[in-house]
């Protein structure tokens, strides 16, 4: 299911270097990109690719979208978004959409950070377990309820155990597994942090499966061969001017990897 279908950037650019963020797009202005189930904006570092998910996901207007007024160019920011522009897709008897799914939300590495140092301090975790409840629907007065329940102390108690038994990677992965439920449109921007190459491949083939099977889409910021490799998705690099698709094996980041290990090759060789 293809929830959004394209968004293009802004095609005016200030003279001004400074503006942000127009100096991060000055070589990409009125680009337009187009989305599959899974899209990946691969780059280096300062190749603008988190920026342009937060960007996206201000203009959608979706859940974990990071206000972008405290930067200091609050004007330029709000004109950047004024001037891009998207397009939602079609339901099944295909009508354009008018919305996206409730559920769909920005994901930021920060916010996974955040969930496992949630999970380690307790009144932490008790007062962003209530938040959720309060965010999908639950009354003041419910919400108060659950508090005091046997059931909310015994969730506490359970995550906190799993977090004594698991690593910050593993507790990421079951993050990454309450979170991304069917039907829905996520924005993920460097989901790989804190996760060891097999759980990358375990998170990337679940992507897969819920984008081919689940009618979930994605957008994802990320550099990690593991990732870029396992992913069924197409992959604009960010770091080509004028704005490309790529193939996973083309990408500078990847063929660091395979050509330090060609480098090293000896050292694998048992005969």
């Amino acid at each position: 299911m293809i929830y959004l279908r394209s968004f293009k950037l802004s095609d005016h650019i200030s003279r001004n270097p400074n503006i942000y963020p127009d100096h991060v797009f000055k070589h990409k202005a009125g680009e337009v990109l187009l989305f599959d189930r899974i899209t990946v904006l691969y780059g280096n570092n300062g190749s603008g690719k988190s920026t342009l998910l937060n960007i996206i996901a201000n203009k959608l207007g979706i859940s974990g979208a990071e206000p972008m007024t405290g930067y200091g160019f609050s004007l330029f920011v709000k004109q950047f978004l004024d001037l891009s522009s998207c397009q939602l897709g079609y339901d099944k008897q295909e009508r354009e959409l008018q919305q996206l799914p409730e559920g769909s939300r920005y994901m930021k590495s920060e916010d996974i950070l955040y969930e496992i140092k949630k999970i380690q301090q307790a009144s932490v975790l008790r007062e962003g377990l209530m938040h959720e409840q309060k965010k999908n629907g639950m009354s003041k007065k419910e919400a108060e309820q659950y508090e005091d329940s046997y059931a909310f102390r015994q969730k506490v108690k359970n995550i906190q155990f799993s977090q004594e038994k698991y690593s910050n990677g593993e507790t990421s992965m079951q993050f990454f597994e309450e979170y991304l439920l069917p039907g829905q449109l996520y924005l993920l921007d460097e989901p790989e942090t804190s996760l060891s190459p097999a759980n990358q491949i375990k998170l990337a083939e679940q992507i897969n499966e819920l984008a081919r099977y689940l009618d979930s889409q994605f957008i994802i910021a990320t550099h990690s061969p593991f990732v870029l490799g396992t992913l069924q998705a197409k992959i604009y690099n960010l770091d080509a001017n004028p704005l490309q698709t790529a193939e996973w094996y083309e990408l500078d980041n990847v063929r660091f990897f395979q050509q330090f290990f060609k480098k090293h090759n000896h050292l694998f060789d048992n005969g």
